[in-house]
């Protein structure tokens, strides 16, 4: 019994000590905002209504690690950065890929998870396998936020590079794309590893994902330029990362959690 103890006194001291390593942010308040429309990352749970997810769980996380508050605010995706960048949030999360024409007008945290573009498309689709197969069809459409990654991508990696092609139809949230395809208004959505695993599991079989990846992105937070909160949410990250918290997670939501149960 007194071994146990010890090893028990001996966790919580190592836990303690790795806290003392991070900075201490007295208890700041700190206000989030995110748009509650790209599960498993964030979401608005369908049986609770509860704001849940990847994110939430990391912020409280990291909340707790350097002694801040967090409040919640929500936004539409297209809105996000040029908020943040005025300074209207301190911090923005949507897994928002990392990009230099982005890191001009706000800053980044380092990466909290890397994921791969992947096509999404309905569980029976059988018309198409792949990028070129899809493109080759002009019947075929597919649904996408304007501003996005997985926009950038359709437009010049699946279609032929112009950004007014009507076979891309545009949807202010991911959710409603992935609405439209499970109706079967559009053909494929195009989305990063991480939401397309979420869904996909959710689906029960109405969805898949087809064909090869189509590259890979790095996820972080968003801040306005200069923020001080940079800092302290890398350190945070990086402890999460060694002690692998960030690893349970993934697994928490990618594997064990199940949309709509």
């Amino acid at each position: 019994m007194k071994r146990i103890l010890l090893s028990a006194a001996l966790a919580l001291s190592a836990t303690a000590a790795a806290a003392a390593d991070l900075p201490d942010l007295g208890g700041r308040t700190v206000v989030v905002v995110t748009e509650n429309a790209y599960p498993p990352l964030q979401f608005v749970d369908p049986s609770s209504g509860d704001a849940i997810g990847w994110e939430y769980d990391a912020m409280a996380e990291i909340a707790e690690r350097l002694n801040m508050t967090v409040e919640y605010e929500n936004i539409s995706w297209d809105a996000m950065i040029p908020a943040v960048s005025d300074g209207q949030y301190d911090i923005g999360m949507t897994g928002i890929t990392i990009r230099d024409d982005r890191a001009e007008v706000v800053d980044f945290s380092d990466p909290y998870m890397r994921s791969e573009m992947v096509m999404m498309v309905r569980g029976d689709e059988e018309r198409f396998t792949d990028a070129a197969s899809f493109a080759a069809d002009d019947d075929l459409l597919m649904a996408a936020q304007p501003g996005t990654t997985p926009f950038y991508v359709g437009v010049y990696e699946v279609l032929d590079g112009d950004e007014a092609n009507p076979r891309i139809v545009k949807f202010e949230t991911f959710g409603a794309g992935v609405q439209a395809l499970k109706a079967g208004d559009v053909d494929l959505v195009l989305t990063d590893g991480t939401a397309g695993e979420g869904y996909v599991s959710a689906s029960d079989g109405g969805l898949k994902i087809v064909g090869e990846k189509l590259g890979t992105e790095d996820f972080g937070f968003i801040f306005p330029k200069g923020s001080d909160l940079v800092e302290p949410i890398n350190a945070a990250i990086a402890d999460m990362q060694e002690d692998g918290t960030l690893d349970e997670l993934n697994k928490k939501w990618f594997l064990d959690y199940k949309l709509g149960e």
